[in-house]
């Protein structure tokens, strides 16, 4: 992996491993559409002016806009919207680790949308990290007996992955219109963030947030180092490395999310939550590895 490629792996283990974290300095204080709204609004309109600076169009074809409204629909909108409720019910280091099922939705998704083949290693890997997540998941579970919010935001972290691997088939196809990296960042946030304020002022909530530095720091970590540096390097190593290796990522954020709910969120490690963890991060390794190659 060249230099450049660790870089931005780096980037993107350190940023997402926070970013589940600074989530919760803003659910308790407005509405998860509206915070939605708020980073994706900014971060779409700091990407467009790097755009104008670096001279690059945002005029596309309706082809083109098509694809990238459903791209910032089930990435940016739906994807993010769940988390956020999500994370009312769940320690955000949970749902991260619920997130790390993302590998095994994306090849799903991909197989469905253009019929790529599935190895019988990414069916076996994604059953075991089926099973990790659920071994991790249960003591949070049997803990409110009687209480359904564990399950709530079980159920929300995983309508999330499976919405979040939709905007990923989106984005694969608006690449054939000639879309960079910034140019689909762009319109795709901007289509997230109009969605989601449509969808607050719907249920009655005032797009107005709080002045406070606590908020207010978050919104801009999250909108700058959270959405725009985080994914455009992870973009570029699609691009460079591929989704494969690129996925690590997804191995090794979970454990650093959960390490700091331990700290910020007296998440309790649980002997089956320690094994859990293991199995997934098996499962996920199982399903990136490059397959050997005969010789001939």
């Amino acid at each position: 992996m060249r230099r450049s490629d660790l870089r931005h792996f780096a980037l993107c283990v350190l940023i997402w491993s926070t970013t589940w974290l600074a989530i919760t300095f803003q659910v308790d204080a407005v509405a998860p559409a509206v915070s939605v709204a708020w980073r994706f609004g900014l971060a779409a309109l700091l990407v467009a002016l790097y755009c104008g600076v670096r001279g690059y169009r945002l005029a596309t074809s309706m082809a083109a806009q098509r694809e990238l409204f459903a791209m910032g629909g089930f990435m940016f909108f739906g994807g993010y919207l769940l988390i956020y409720y999500a994370e009312t019910w769940l320690v955000s280091g949970l749902v991260a680790l619920g997130y790390s099922a993302s590998p095994l939705a994306n090849m799903l998704a991909s197989r469905v949308a253009f019929g790529t083949p599935m190895a019988p290693r990414v069916i076996a890997g994604g059953l075991l990290g089926a099973t990790g997540i659920v071994c991790v998941f249960w003591p949070e579970v049997a803990r409110f007996e009687g209480d359904a919010r564990s399950l709530a935001g079980a159920a929300l972290t995983a309508a999330a992955v499976v919405s979040s691997s939709l905007g990923n088939v989106f984005s694969s196809r608006s690449k054939r219109h000639g879309l960079n990296v910034w140019q689909q960042m762009a319109w795709a946030m901007g289509w997230g963030a109009l969605l989601a304020a449509a969808f607050a002022i719907a249920h009655g909530e005032s797009l107005s947030i709080p002045a406070t530095p606590r908020f207010l720091g978050a919104l801009l970590y999250l909108a700058v180092a959270g959405s725009i540096v985080s994914f455009a390097s992870y973009l570029t190593l699609l691009e460079t490395i591929g989704a494969a290796r690129a996925g690590y990522i997804g191995v090794i954020v979970p454990i650093t999310a959960l390490a700091l709910s331990s700290v910020f969120e007296q998440y309790t490690w649980h002997p089956l939550a320690l094994a859990g963890i293991v199995v997934v991060a098996a499962g996920n390794v199982i399903i990136l590895r490059q397959p050997a190659r005969r010789s001939a």
